[in-house]
């Protein structure tokens, strides 16, 4: 539109000097054949009417002007709207239909594009099926390989050669939350994602060496070689880490050494570790405190073989023998509940959704005991941390005996979260028992019908470092066996939203990042299509940043090889340390109580910026939100370098001659679904999947590179817009 005005404006005035030069001319040669005499009186008559000549003029020349104006937007405007509509339905992946409101011609030839569009979507959808149907199989493999990694309990992440993730599963996401030095941001997001960095969390050297030691064994002809190292985290964790390469295709054809990335196991060693060394420090005091006991207690007994030792002197020897070997005695004693304590934590507990656990109880006691079994309270989204196994023997040997021995009818199960422990209660109604009864039962070995076990419902408690008892609810005649459990560990609890049956497994996997492996190209000069993304967007007090207006939300979503990584975000509410004006409120929906108590955004912005790292950070108008992060550098000293890319210029430089390039009318021409709009997270996800539209127009306009696309958006005229 501004291109189109400048046209008009430039049309206008060439024809208004060419209607006055005619002019001129035209009265100059009527003039030229007048005699002296009929010049003055023309003279005379023209000379008063001179400013209504010039009206005359200019009236022509708007009439003109409205005349090319109409033509202009006829003829050019309205032909180049329609051929960016046309472009855009070009590059759209997903059916879509252009309007216009122009002359009916248009409209006719909109229709037949639309006609033509619908044939292709037609065509490509017949593609799209062959295309699938060829390749269900390995979508197969694919999702064997998710539901296989997603089910590891150990760690797992694979990265191509330098070092860039290429798949993890979601116990590394929850072992990198747990190494993050702020978790509850970012999820550790901020540590691992598709495309991110492994020296993020890991030094560079010790990583190469074992990669090294990898290639070395290879080379000898090792067939399945593995490297091992230790090493403590920025967080001052502790990780074991196994190593095994990824073969190359030429390589396993050839059999060559030749590797195309590695895969890494993680184990969190710091609580073993520190287990060791506190049990090695005890252990070492033992002995010293031990020799320093038998020294006193041969002293003791030199003083007792004296021949001429009187009575008096016989006790205090004797004492000191006695008293010496009371003090061995309690120490060894100590030393046997510390060894009990080291194998109930070594045993191996898991983390299970309570809800699971307690279906399969329901189950196998209906099974084995010929009893209906219910569910009186169930809190969904308790994580108890348990030997699943042992516990179910336990629970459904109690169940047997209860129903042998009194005959009970019914039984209930419930659990429920009280004071940070899980208290899982198998109910009964009828006869009562005897404290003796319960402690009998609690030693005897466990027997189910045929099935026997040494293990006792005491070893069961002890192993969970938990705590077993009996109860009577006298107002509902029903009495109860109480397990008080310990919870998942907030670290090591996972992600219930991910893991939730029905929920669908994320895809945490690019192995098109194996391909990758020139970093050392600047990011200008690398194709857009190419780079990592962060795309992200702030929520505010006001438009003001220079005028105490504050960030009240970032969020943001990654963008690796093309694909929009929805599980790794970032979304965060900042406290502003001030009011948050009530005219703002219904527009971004966060109101003073939401942000109270959160994290200060000097807290939040060294995780948002070690969540961009080596990315290209993209907003819609990042003008706006890049000025309230220029404004925190010397309070936070961190400084924004990342190269920028802004939507709104983007589609300025594509579309000049549609009339808005606000968010919503962009994705309503790309056929966006906006979901969320004005909160953060929300804006940044629309803002992403319009970039994403954006890429291959501009490599279709010879924009290609990151310095082409960011010189491209500084000469537009929306580029003058400040903050």
């Amino acid at each position: 539109m501004k291109k189109n005005g400048k046209l008009l404006l430039l049309a206008v005035v060439l024809m208004g000097l060419g209607m006055a030069a005619w002019m001129a001319v035209t009265v100059s040669l009527v003039y030229s054949t007048l005699e002296p005499g009929q010049q003055a009186i023309v003279t005379s008559l023209l000379a008063p009417r001179a400013a209504l000549l010039g009206m005359s003029w200019a009236l022509a020349l708007a009439l003109v002007a409205g005349g090319l104006n109409a033509l202009i937007r006829r003829y050019i405007s309205a032909p180049a709207r329609l051929l960016e509509q046309t472009r855009v339905l070009l590059a759209a992946r997903t059916p879509l239909q252009i309007t216009s409101k122009d002359a009916p011609e248009y409209r006719l030839l909109a229709q037949a594009i639309n006609e033509l569009a619908s044939q292709r979507d037609g065509l490509r959808a017949d593609i799209a099926m062959r295309i699938e149907a060829s390749s269900r199989s390995l979508q197969q493999e694919k999702n064997r390989l998710a539901a296989l990694l997603s089910e590891l309990t150990q760690s797992v992440v694979v990265c191509n050669l330098d070092g860039r993730i290429v798949l993890y599963n979601n116990r590394a996401r929850l072992q990198f939350k747990a190494l993050s030095e702020v978790p509850s941001l970012a999820d550790g997001a901020e540590l691992i994602g598709i495309g991110r960095s492994i020296y993020a969390v890991f030094d560079h050297q010790l990583v190469a060496h074992a990669l090294e030691n990898l290639l070395q064994r290879l080379g000898r002809g090792a067939a399945t070689p593995t490297a091992q190292f230790v090493t403590v985290t920025r967080s001052g964790q502790l990780l074991r880490v196994q190593m095994a390469p990824v073969r190359s295709s030429e390589s396993l054809a050839d059999d060559s050494p030749g590797i195309s990335g590695f895969v890494l196991m993680l184990d969190n060693v710091t609580r073993s570790f520190e287990a060791e060394t506190e049990r090695d420090k005890w252990l070492s005091s033992l002995a010293e405190a031990s020799r320093s006991s038998l020294a006193n207690m041969k002293l003791a007994a030199d003083g007792l073989s004296m021949p001429e030792l009187d009575a008096l002197a016989r006790s205090r020897w004797l004492s000191q023998a006695y008293d010496e070997l009371n003090a061995m005695g309690q120490r060894f004693s100590e030393l046997e509940k510390r060894v009990a304590r080291g194998l109930k934590v070594r045993w191996p507990l898991e983390d299970m959704l309570g809800a699971d656990f307690i279906s399969v109880v329901q189950r196998r006691i209906e099974t084995q005991c010929d009893r209906s079994v219910t569910v009186d309270e169930l809190d969904g989204s308790t994580w108890v941390r348990v030997d699943s196994f042992s516990l179910l023997q336990a629970l459904t040997y109690l169940a047997c005996r209860l129903v042998d021995e009194f005959e009970v009818k019914f039984l209930q199960l419930r659990l429920k979260e009280v004071d940070g422990r899980a208290h899982l209660d198998l109910i009964w109604s009828g006869h009562a028992m005897s404290t003796e009864t319960v402690m009998t039962w609690e030693m005897d070995p466990m027997r189910i019908g045929a099935d026997s076990s040494s293990l006792t419902v005491r070893e069961v408690v002890e192993r969970h470092g938990a705590e077993m008892w009996f109860e009577r609810e006298r107002t509902r005649h029903q009495a109860f066996f109480r397990f008080s459990l310990p919870l998942a560990t907030v670290r090591e609890q996972p992600a219930t939203a991910s893991m939730l049956h029905g929920a669908g497994r994320p895809e945490f996997y690019d192995f098109d990042l194996f391909q990758v492996t020139d970093e050392t190209r600047a990011l200008d000069d690398r194709p857009l299509s190419s780079l990592t993304f962060t795309v992200f967007d702030t929520e505010t007090t006001g438009l003001n940043p220079t005028e105490g207006d504050e960030i009240i939300q970032i969020g943001a979503v990654r963008i690796v090889n093309g694909r929009l990584l929805r599980q790794e975000c970032f979304d965060q509410l900042v406290d502003p340390d001030r009011n948050i004006p009530l005219a703002s409120i219904p527009i971004h929906g966060i109101t003073q109580d939401m942000v109270d108590g959160k994290l200060k955004i000097a807290e939040v912005l060294p995780s948002f910026h070690a969540f961009a790292h080596d990315t290209v950070l993209v907003a819609h108008n990042a003008a706006f939100d890049m000025r309230f992060l220029q404004l925190k550098e010397a309070a936070t000293g961190l400084v924004f370098h990342h190269p920028v890319l802004d939507t709104l210029l983007l589609s300025a430089v594509l579309h000049p001659n549609q009339e808005s390039h606000q968010l919503d009318a962009i994705a309503a021409r790309f056929n966006v679904t906006v979901v969320g709009r004005h909160t953060a997270l929300g804006d940044a996800i629309v803002t992403a999947e319009v970039l994403l539209r954006l890429i291959p127009l501009l490599e279709e306009a010879g924009i290609k590179t990151l310095r082409q696309a960011r010189e491209a958006a500084q000469n537009t005229y929306l580029a003058r817009l400040k903050y």
